[in-house]
């Protein structure tokens, strides 16, 4: 298939469509056709109804899936396209220039949306970059994903995540204030803050609390205020517990949490990305030539990070899918999004619930669902189609093998053709 596969009028046949509100009982439609005109998917249903529909419309190519399941591209809500931690692999990223940045982060978003990714949610970001990237991929001249963006993440001085651009440091309530409005300034669709250290910061540890009371109220409220939403690096239960009382949204990591926090978290609809991949991932660690000290801590987490993902779960805490590594990274025989799906339905979801993780859930979260995250009539054509059924087994996933994005293929298997 070419490029030119992405006609104003398309019809897609002889799949299944699946996606997200198979939790809430909307199961799996066989033999159906998904009509796509534009960017946007006009019909969805029976194969012969659809066709008909589209017929009535005057001509349209016609694409037949050999069989596929199609599903809405994943979304993946810890996405740093700019990373750059401890060693050789992250020196070389902080050293470049401003041009070069952006051209890594381009390739990234390109090699990102390849793989099956059709939205990112960018938790820190280095100089602004995203902003750009953003502008540049809705206007046709970079190969990318939907990316929903925080800026540059908020950090006390010092604080975890402070020696690269993809930070910024504030101090006391009035600080951190400024800092949320900056990033709102700049058009940040959500704020994160790091209110804990973290396993890459060498002089803290995951223990270290890095907001005062007042100051994390001042980033909450604030960011309330201008309609956005907030998510904070953390570690240890007792800052985690604190933030929640005052509104926090989103948890990233949540490596130390207890019984009473995540049931707090469920009370309060605070959801969490557990980034399960950060704690297992030596072989990545090695590849960057990260240090010693923070694989130790990494790696040293681990069984207790899903004991907390587990009270999560049990809790009946939302979590959503968010890799940390770049989601394209090839790890474990697939890309950093899909193992990190897998990692969550392992320990305890299971395949349909990780469908939902990976699509429906972050949509929700981003406040997006009229245009993104399930297969229905006025949404985006954000889809991915593979062979096998992913509500049986997530690594399905492992097997996508055509992704289209806004109406317009960018990766078909079987011509070998993809958006380069």
């Amino acid at each position: 298939m070419s490029e030119s596969s992405g006609a104003a009028s398309t019809v897609l046949v002889n799949c299944t469509v699946v996606d997200g509100r198979i939790v809430d009982g909307v199961g799996p439609l066989p033999d159906a056709a998904v009509w796509v005109r534009d960017d946007r998917i006009a019909a969805v249903g029976p194969r012969d109804e659809v066709l008909a529909q589209a017929g009535e419309q005057g001509g349209f190519a016609r694409v037949d899936l050999d069989g596929a399941y199609v599903t809405p591209g994943l979304t993946n809500m810890h996405t740093h396209l700019s990373l750059s931690l401890p060693g050789s692999g992250g020196d070389g990223v902080k050293g470049m220039s401003p041009h070069e940045l952006a051209f890594y982060m381009a390739d990234g978003a390109r090699r990102t949306l390849l793989c099956g990714v059709t939205t990112v949610r960018c938790v820190a970001e280095k100089d602004h970059a995203d902003f750009a990237l953003r502008r540049a991929i809705a206007a046709g001249r970079v190969v990318g994903p939907r990316i929903f963006t925080a800026g540059r993440a908020l950090v006390c001085t010092g604080g975890h995540g402070h020696e690269s651009g993809d930070t910024m440091e504030c101090d006391g309530a009035d600080g951190f204030r400024r800092g949320v409005r900056s990033q709102v300034k700049a058009g940040a669709d959500l704020i994160k803050v790091m209110i804990s250290g973290g396993i890459a910061g060498e002089h803290e540890s995951i223990h270290t609390r890095q907001l005062f009371t007042d100051e994390l109220r001042a980033v909450i409220d604030t960011a309330h205020a201008w309609g956005r939403r907030v998510t904070a690096h953390a570690g240890p239960a007792p800052v985690i517990a604190e933030a929640v009382e005052l509104g926090l949204d989103c948890v990233e990591h949540g490596y130390q949490l207890t019984p009473e926090v995540v049931a707090r978290m469920a009370e309060r609809g605070t959801a969490l990305v557990p980034t399960l991949l950060v704690t297992r991932c030596k072989e990545f660690f090695d590849e960057l030539g990260v240090p010693e000290w923070m694989q130790c801590r990494s790696l040293g987490a681990g069984p207790r990070h899903l004991e907390s993902y587990a009270m999560a779960l049990e809790a009946g805490v939302e979590v959503l899918l968010g890799s940390d590594m770049p989601p394209f990274w090839h790890f474990e025989g697939t890309n950093a999004s899909v193992r990190e799906l897998e990692y969550m339905s392992e320990g305890g979801i299971g395949p349909a619930h990780a469908l939902y993780a990976g699509t429906l859930g972050p949509i929700r979260w981003l406040g997006a669902e009229a245009d993104l995250g399930t297969v229905e009539t006025g949404k985006y054509a954000d889809l991915v189609a593979m062979d096998a059924d992913p509500t049986a087994e997530t690594s399905a996933f492992r097997g996508i093998r055509w992704v289209m994005k806004g109406g317009r293929v960018v990766r078909d298997d079987r011509s070998g053709w993809s958006a380069q």
